[in-house]
């Protein structure tokens, strides 16, 4: 009895689903940003829209793998209307398996070519920056990535194991910049000072604010909520100096899906990620994104991408070099 229950709740379910999806006034949203911060921002579009959003989240166990899999695989009959991606890399992925679709929207009118696919397949918005959280009580203050290569920290350092997250989207536009021959060698470098490994960014930052490392290369909400929660960290975005390399900006990034069900509705859910109110919104949140549109109002300890000096990188040939040093960083990683 109680199997036939679960099955009619399951047809049931389906059936809603597929009604809802037949409905012209929804929109079907797959979501790799943190739920946390996408969600209140997916209700305000219901509703100042009067639109139902239908929105699939990644898990913590899955993060973007799991519905950027799912899109690949249902490429021949698309289910989603809109891929709101928390990184560029892996929209630039569904862009060259030919799962998004062409949009240029309005809103994106003012936000830097560098965060734009140049076709209109994707779109960034809401950055990330790679920042360097340090313990208060260093005496010496690092100023550059390359600092995890100065004797003066040897052992005194930790990175997030650079084949997952967005440490390995800045190992991968490293060798983009620098060149193979350069980053090789400061892998081996880092190698050489001892530097440690942690599991994730929120435990680098964490072992930095517990005063077990100088430093980390982190992101900057590991940052700013570090110092919210009144741990003893504060925050450098490195490489500022005159010919520096700049920081490396992660945006998130949304695209229209091809052959969607709703794309008049996917393309007004894209409008509304891609304004500078949603932007204002995600930097007075615990997300502490940066806008990319200029002149959007931030909070004290947010920085304007405009005040920044920004590494300047492709993200399709970051996408194509991060799949090349898998083995690479593989081999780092295991010592």
């Amino acid at each position: 009895m109680g199997l036939l229950l679960l099955v009619v709740i399951v047809a049931i379910a389906g059936m809603v689903w597929t009604a809802s999806r037949r409905n012209g006034n929804v929109v079907v949203v797959y979501v790799s940003e943190d739920q946390v911060f996408s969600e209140p921002i997916l209700k305000d579009f219901e509703r100042d829209s009067g639109m139902r959003v239908l929105a699939v989240y990644d898990t913590e166990e899955t993060k973007s793998a799991g519905v950027v899999n799912r899109l690949i695989a249902e490429k021949a009959n698309p289910q989603a209307d809109v891929y709101w991606a928390n990184e560029p890399i892996r929209a630039e992925v569904l862009r060259q398996q030919g799962v998004s679709s062409v949009y240029r929207s309005p809103s994106a009118e003012g936000i830097p070519d560098q965060f734009r696919e140049p076709h209109g397949y994707w779109t960034g918005f809401s950055a990330r920056a790679r920042m360097l959280i340090v313990a208060n009580g260093s005496v010496d203050k690092p100023g550059s990535v390359l600092a995890y290569t100065d004797p003066r920290f040897r052992g005194k350092t930790v990175i997030a194991n650079p084949l997952f997250g967005t440490t390995t989207a800045h190992m991968a536009a490293l060798f983009t910049v620098w060149g193979d021959e350069r980053a090789n060698a400061f892998l081996d470098a880092m190698r050489r000072n001892d530097v440690h490994l942690a599991s994730s960014n929120g435990d680098s930052a964490d072992q930095v604010a517990a005063g077990n490392f100088e430093f980390a290369l982190v992101d900057s909400d590991d940052v700013y909520n570090r110092r919210k929660q009144g741990r003893p960290v504060e925050g450098i975005y490195p490489d500022q100096e005159g010919g520096g390399l700049g920081c490396f900006i992660v945006p998130n990034a949304v695209l229209l899906v091809k052959d969607s069900p709703h794309p008049q509705a996917g393309k007004k859910l894209i409008d509304y990620l891609l304004s500078p109110a949603t932007e204002k919104k995600l930097a007075n949140s615990d997300a502490a994104q940066i806008p990319l549109h200029p002149g959007v109002e931030t909070p004290v300890d947010i920085r304007r991408l405009e005040t920044l000096k920004v590494m300047s990188v492709d993200y399709a040939q970051v996408a194509a070099k991060m799949q090349a040093i898998q083995p690479l960083l593989k081999d780092w990683a295991g010592r």
